[in-house]
């Protein structure tokens, strides 16, 4: 513990943003760091609690309140190590996880948890530059390869680990770049993409070899993989969009979410208009933008289109409106159902919940979208009589989520079995599938989640590989 009374002496202090007119003018990053005294002065309220809820809040299993005390002692060298240890990517967490460790913290039964993913953010980045995160280079190589496909959190926690454990390991990406939906599903200004080079350069100097533009299952068969490697990890992710089924739909002012951020991710890249939108450029400038979706997809949009110039942004959820705050007796340690205001919505953007969208209106076009409201009870939906009304619409984006992993290709090619809701069956003690050469990690087994899940399976899978390789591992769980 590194000040017994640092949390009775000092209120939560936590990371600011730029000013709006200025952060959306460009792309970049905008959070502002913690100065070293004000990051020291939040490391020293964690309490060391006898039982660190924050632990089992995260589902890497973050040594928080270790690496908070190295801080205090300005030790970030040792901070960093402990932090490396259950997590691959914290760069990446630090920035884009929604913290359940903080939910978790005993002081956020007051409101004023630990600031924990700032401190996290702010070890790995001082380790970057500082010069201390180096490959790491096993001292042998075990002669067992094994093939990754995707390259998302999952894919690369996997990779990383079994690299180090000294297997040949090889990434498959049917994308030009590495990075998975971070690479392409999370804006810039969220996490600026220079983050993932740098830990893919990393991943090279470990003997990670990465093939892009090869998608398994189209221009790799399953059978080769299984044919030139020893075992097999599938850990493409969910990507199956949720589809809305309204009349109108079809019209081409309605698009996917990840087709509008990954077109400008890829402008952002350098890449010209025909190579980042091969079905058409899709621009909010000077448009009424409808975002269907409440989650940080539809967030993500949001911060897009106002970057874009849109006329008006209006984000719709069909679920009822959160409360403002939580009832800790009934949530606190777990994550909380409340209502979340998220830097992009801060921008510039109207927001209501407890809508069903019933049409598109528009003939070659969309003009505009008719909703009703409705009413919630007992877990049952109804519509309000009497509450139809339409909204202005140029361009309508589906963030409705996922509904699990594409079929088509690798998953239908492979035969493994799936589960229930039709993800690629397998456990969460071995990460195998049917098919014992196959395993499983991350969105693509779990379901739509969260960088940091992503992470934690795809660190386990890569153990369990390893064991039915080698007979026993020294990787951690």
């Amino acid at each position: 513990m590194g000040k017994e009374t640092g949390f009775l002496e000092l209120d939560r202090h936590d990371r600011k943003y730029g000013p709006v007119d200025a952060r959306l003018k460009n792309y970049n990053e905008f959070v502002i760091p913690l100065k070293p005294q004000a990051l020291k002065d939040q490391a020293s309220r964690c309490m060391n609690c006898g039982v660190p809820h924050c632990h089992t809040g995260c589902p890497v299993n973050n040594i928080i309140p270790d690496w908070n005390h190295l801080v205090y002692e300005d030790d970030f060298r040792n901070a960093l190590e402990v932090l490396h240890s259950t997590n691959n990517f914290p760069e990446f967490t630090g920035r884009i996880c929604p913290a359940p460790c903080e939910a978790a913290c005993t002081l956020n039964i007051i409101d004023e948890p630990v600031t924990i993913k700032s401190i996290e953010c702010a070890i790995v980045d001082k380790g970057w530059a500082e010069g201390w995160i180096t490959p790491q280079v096993p001292a042998r190589r075990t002669g067992k390869s094994v093939a990754v496909v995707g390259s998302g959190p999952a894919g690369l926690a996997c990779a990383q680990q079994l690299a180090r454990a000294g297997h040949s390991v090889t990434v498959f990406e049917k994308n030009d770049r590495v990075g998975g939906l971070m690479r392409y599903g999370i804006p810039d200004f969220k996490m600026e993409k220079h983050l993932i080079n740098r830990r893919a350069a990393q991943m090279e100097a470990e003997g990670v070899v990465f093939k892009t533009s090869t998608e398994v299952g189209v221009t790799v068969s399953v059978a080769s993989l299984k044919e030139n490697f020893d075992a097999v990890v599938f850990a493409g992710g969910a990507e199956e969009a949720r589809r809305l089924d309204i009349p109108g739909a079809e019209l081409p002012g309605v698009r996917p979410a990840m087709e509008f951020l990954t077109q400008q991710n890829k402008r952002n890249a350098g890449d010209d208009e025909l190579r980042a939108a091969p079905r058409g450029t899709i621009s909010a400038t000077g448009k009424h933008i409808i975002v269907i979706g409440g989650g940080d997809t539809g967030s993500d949009c949001v911060g897009t289109s106002n970057r874009q110039g849109a006329a008006s942004v209006t984000q719709l959820e069909i679920m009822p409106k959160p409360p403002v705050m939580e009832d800790k007796a009934m949530s606190w340690p777990f994550w909380p159902l409340k209502l979340r205001t998220s830097s992009s919505h801060e921008e510039g953007a109207e927001r209501d919940w407890s809508i069903l969208t019933k049409r598109v209106v528009g003939s070659n076009d969309v003009t505009g979208l008719e909703c009703v409201r409705v009413e919630w009870a007992g877990g049952k939906m109804t519509e309000v009589p009497g509450s139809e009304f339409t909204l202005q619409a140029d361009l309508i984006f589906l963030a409705m989520g996922f509904t699990g992993p594409r079929k088509t290709g690798m998953i239908d090619q492979s035969g493994v079995e799936l589960d229930p809701r039709g993800n690629v069956k397998a456990n969460m003690l071995k990460y195998q599938t049917s098919d014992e050469q196959i395993f499983a990690c991350g969105d693509m087994r779990r379901g739509q989640s969260l960088v940091v899940w992503a992470i934690r399976e795809g660190r386990q899978c890569a153990r369990s590989v390893d064991e039915v390789l080698m007979g026993a591992s020294l990787l951690p769980r």
